[in-house]
């Protein structure tokens, strides 16, 4: 289990958590710090940095001072010991599970986590002799027998992209400590904000820094957070990968993640009034929102939640046609390949969260062509309310 929280609510550590040493000649914001390597005036300082006895840096790609206070700053939030940053939200879901796993290893995870990381369980890993068994999202059950079958890694995402799908973190976790897996949870779609996985006994828990993080569109990157010796395990395989987030990148995240808390705040309450009209629209066939009393995992996602997040997806009852009419009409959301942006923006798996997959994977994956992911903004509900209700007219 990770280390409390620090006594602070999270609207301030987004502000200030991870800032205080960075900070120098009296700068109220954290530099970006430019230089390949670090000098220093004797071997035996150097030395002592190298081997970890003092603190500091020898190199950027292993660490950095702009990347190391982005780190703290989300290490604070989700209440981790320790953390790694990597260039994007798939460094971080794969150098984590190559990390982790060796030739012979068995790794336990759901059928329709991001495609992505889904083609690292079909097509890479197998090819590393990794054994992967995905299992019906939302069957417990069978997630736990698949568990207490062996399991070095037990993988979770919660909710899952782009069906909004919700795992017991707790309930499964047990089972994974029991089997004595390392518990890991993507929490890109949630954010810190909204759940922290490691208090609900997950081991680790990463997130695609691109998306709520980073909140603009604007940035790619990704972090990973947990136990000290976990995270230098992921931390030493990133840095002989090269798998590192640049200086600049790293300061838009920090920027960005002082207004995560308003943020998030507010797309919460959008995404829960936009899926309660979605409900109500005789052209839209399902709409798949934790938030809604009608959603299957309404009870955990109330459970181990604070806020059901900006994300939603819905189904339109004349399939992937329907999808084709109504995408061009809307006025107020980007269609792009993309979610947590302070604009909305709004796509179908085939051409964003599953565009490596064929239909026919997606199908057995429980996503229909006819979806739509919808990405909630920070704009007025009651405007994007009124663009999806014109867009709809036409399916």
């Amino acid at each position: 289990m990770a280390e409390k929280r620090p006594d602070l609510d999270p609207a301030t550590l987004s502000v200030w958590a991870g800032e205080g040493e960075s900070l120098v000649q009296g700068a109220t914001q954290v530099p970006i710090v430019y230089s390949a390597a670090y000098g220093y005036p004797d071997v035996e300082a150097w030395l002592d940095v190298a081997l970890g006895r003092t603190p500091g840096h020898i190199y950027s790609r292993n660490t950095n001072p702009t990347v190391h206070a982005f780190e703290e700053k989300v290490r604070a939030l989700e209440g981790a010991p320790a953390a790694t940053s990597f260039s994007t939200g798939m460094a971080a879901v794969s150098n984590t599970l190559h990390a982790l796993l060796a030739p012979g290893d068995r790794v336990v995870s759901v059928k329709d986590t991001y495609g992505g990381t889904n083609r690292l369980f079909l097509d890479f890993l197998p090819r590393f002799g990794i054994e992967v068994e995905l299992c019906e999202t939302t069957d417990h059950e069978q997630i736990e027998g698949a568990i207490a079958s062996g399991c070095a890694v037990l993988y979770l995402e919660t909710p899952t992209n782009p069906t909004l799908k919700v795992m017991d973190i707790a309930r499964l976790a047990a089972a994974g400590r029991e089997a004595g897996a390392t518990v890991v949870v993507d929490n890109t779609f949630a954010t810190p904000i909204n759940q922290t996985p490691l208090a609900l006994g997950a081991d680790l828990v990463l997130h695609s820094a691109t998306k709520y993080l980073g909140g603009h569109a604007d940035v790619l990157g990704g972090v990973v957070c947990g136990t000290p010796e976990l995270v230098e395990r992921v931390f030493h395989y990133r840095e002989i990968t090269g798998a590192a987030l640049d200086p600049m990148a790293a300061y838009l995240l920090i920027r960005s993640v002082k207004t995560l808390y308003l943020r998030v705040e507010r797309q919460n309450e959008n995404a829960l009034r936009i899926a309660r009209w979605l409900e109500e629209e005789p052209a839209v066939a399902v709409v798949n929102y934790p938030g809604l009393e009608s959603h299957p995992q309404h009870e955990i996602a109330a459970r181990q939640m604070r806020g059901f997040g900006g994300m939603l997806s819905f189904g339109l009852e004349g399939g992937f046609g329907a999808v084709e009419r109504v995408l061009p009409r809307l006025r107020l959301a980007h269609r792009a390949a993309n979610l947590g942006a302070v604009e909305t923006i709004a796509g179908p798996p085939a051409t964003t969260s599953h565009v490596e997959c064929t239909p026919e994977e997606r199908a057995a994956m429980g996503i229909p062509e006819g979806l739509i992911r919808y990405s909630v903004g920070i704009e007025d509900a009651g405007d994007l309310i009124a663009d999806l209700e014109q867009a709809l007219e036409v399916a």
